[in-house]
């Protein structure tokens, strides 16, 4: 994603973009994209868009082996859109928060797989690095025009989170979906197959 950005130059667009406060949605890595500092990082790192204050481990969980799934309490969530108060997380060798300022909201955390790869972490030149030691570990959070998930909740049936996202376009002054009809009445349906094509995996 960072070399695709330099190479168009797409950095200072995206920056603008965020900054203008029209809602950003980073999963996986686009969390790490959307995040001020990143750690876990390969020799000489990325370059980030930032805006979300946060530090984001790259490969918290580790490997693509290390992918997998669980049930995340999601009371904020449920507040807003209805339903349970937990949702699926489908994890894809998946990154994770370290640390968040204070102006954002923790949406969800999990805890931290017993099988996770033992990970020392070092918060910049000249600090010591230290093994992460906590039970849970953040994986979705909010920051005003921003939100940002270690997971994939397109992988699943549950919508709350794009209707949570969609929610955020309407309280926000500078629109970014106000060009869209999002009315199935809006739309002409006469032929389109009735239901879900299957080419994607999603988990109920």
């Amino acid at each position: 994603m960072a070399k695709l950005a330099n190479y168009h130059n797409l950095f200072p667009a995206l920056r603008e973009f965020v900054g203008g406060g029209k809602p950003v949605w980073g999963t996986c890595a686009g969390l790490i994209f959307l995040a001020n500092k990143a750690v876990g990082q390969k020799t000489g790192g990325q370059e980030l868009v930032g805006g979300l204050d946060c530090t984001v481990h790259r490969n918290f969980f580790g490997s693509q082996l290390q992918s997998f799934e669980t049930e995340l309490s999601v009371p904020k969530l449920s507040e807003k859109e209805g339903g349970n108060d937990t949702c699926r997380g489908v994890f894809i060798r998946a990154p994770a928060i370290l640390e968040v300022g204070p102006d954002v909201e923790i949406l969800a955390d999990c805890p931290v797989p017993v099988d996770r790869p033992s990970i020392t972490i070092s918060f910049g030149e000249g600090t010591e690095e230290e093994e992460y030691s906590k039970d849970r570990v953040i994986v979705a959070v909010r920051q005003g025009n921003i939100l940002a998930t270690a997971f994939h909740p397109e992988l699943t049936s549950d919508s709350r989170w794009h209707r949570f996202f969609l929610d955020m376009d309407k309280e926000s002054p500078a629109k970014a979906f106000s060009a869209l009809s999002l009315s199935s009445s809006s739309r002409d349906t006469e032929g389109l197959p009735k239901n879900k094509p299957f080419d994607l995996p999603i988990f109920e």
